[in-house]
C-alpha cells in the first residue's frame, strides 16, 4: 500500500488542495495591521456621580481616541463646565482611592492622585496641541455634564510606552463645588491657583488595558472559526481530487476487464 498509486496520488493532492484555499478564508493576521486597541471604564472619583468609557486605538504613531461620559458637573460660572481630560503616565497605572486624601479635606486632588496615575503625558483636547502643555487649557476641553469625544492625533513616545506597559490612565477633571466639604470649597487648585480646587480635581478615572482579540489557534475571538473554514476548503479540494481519482480508477478497471 505504501507505494500504491492511490497513496502517491493523495500525497500530490494534499499540497495542491491547500494551495487553492481562497485568500478571504485565511486568518485576519495575514492582512493589514488593524492596530492595537486599549479600553477602560471611567469610574467616579470624589463623589462626582459620573461615569464613562474610553478606547484608544493605536496604528503606527497615531492614536484615535473615543471617550464619552455623563453625570458630571454641568455649569461653571454660568457657562458649560469645562472638563479637562488627559492620559496620565509614569506611575502605578491605577486610580486613587479616598485613602489618598492626605490633607483630610474629603477630596483626592490631582497631586494627591499622582502616585497612582502619574503625570499628564497627553491632553485629550478638542483642538490644537495634545501635549502636557495644554493640560489646564479649559478653552479646548469638552464642556457640559455629558460629552462624546473623538479625535485622532500623533501619539508621543511616553504615552505609547505607558499603553504598552499597562500603566496609562485616563483622568477627567472637574467637580461640582456644591458637593465639596466647606474646607475643600475654600481651597485653590494646586495646578492653577487662580481656579478653585473643584475646577481641576479628578472626577473620573480609568486604567487603560489592551482589548482582548482572541486567538486563531483556540477558535476564540473575532477570528474564531476561520481556520475551520480553511480546512473545509482544503477538504473540498481533497474531495474533488478524490472524485477525479475514483473516476480514473473506474476507467482503469473497465479497461482491465
Amino acid at each position: 500500500m505504501e507505494g500504491s498509486p492511490v497513496r502517491k496520488t493523495l500525497k500530490t493532492l494534499i499540497p495542491l488542495a491547500a494551495a487553492t484555499v481562497p485568500l478571504a478564508l485565511l486568518p485576519a493576521a495575514a492582512h493589514a495591521d488593524s492596530g492595537t486597541s486599549y479600553q477602560t471604564t471611567l469610574n467616579a472619583l470624589n463623589g462626582s456621580g459620573g461615569s464613562g468609557m474610553a478606547t484608544v486605538t493605536v496604528q503606527g504613531h497615531r492614536a484615535t481616541v473615543n471617550l464619552s461620559y455623563t453625570g458630571l458637573a454641568t455649569t461653571f460660572g454660568g457657562n458649560p463646565y469645562p472638563h479637562v481630560q488627559h492620559i496620565h503616565v509614569g506611575a502605578n497605572g491605577t486610580c486613587p482611592t479616598m485613602s489618598d486624601d492626605k490633607n483630610g479635606d474629603g477630596i483626592v486632588d490631582t497631586v494627591e492622585g499622582q502616585p497612582d496615575y502619574g503625570m499628564v503625558a497627553t491632553t485629550l483636547s478638542t483642538k490644537g496641541p495634545t501635549s502636557a502643555k495644554a493640560a489646564t487649557d479649559i478653552t479646548v476641553a469638552p464642556a457640559g455634564g455629558s460629552a462624546s469625544y473623538h479625535r485622532s492625533f500623533r501619539l508621543n513616545a511616553a504615552t505609547m510606552d505607558a499603553l504598552q506597559s499597562g500603566t496609562a490612565v485616563i483622568v477627567v477633571h472637574g467637580l461640582d463645588p456644591a458637593t465639596l466639604s466647606k474646607k475643600a470649597q475654600n481651597e485653590k487648585s494646586n495646578l492653577v491657583p487662580s481656579l478653585p480646587l473643584a475646577a481641576t480635581a479628578p472626577a473620573l478615572c480609568g486604567a487603560l488595558s489592551s482589548m482582548p482579540t482572541g486567538g486563531v489557534a483556540t477558535g476564540t475571538g473575532s477570528t474564531g472559526g476561520i481556520e475551520d473554514l480553511g480546512m473545509f476548503a482544503v477538504g473540498g479540494g481533497l474531495l474533488a481530487g478524490g472524485g477525479a481519482l475514483f473516476a480514473t480508477r473506474r476507467r482503469a478497471t473497465s479497461k482491465a476487464g
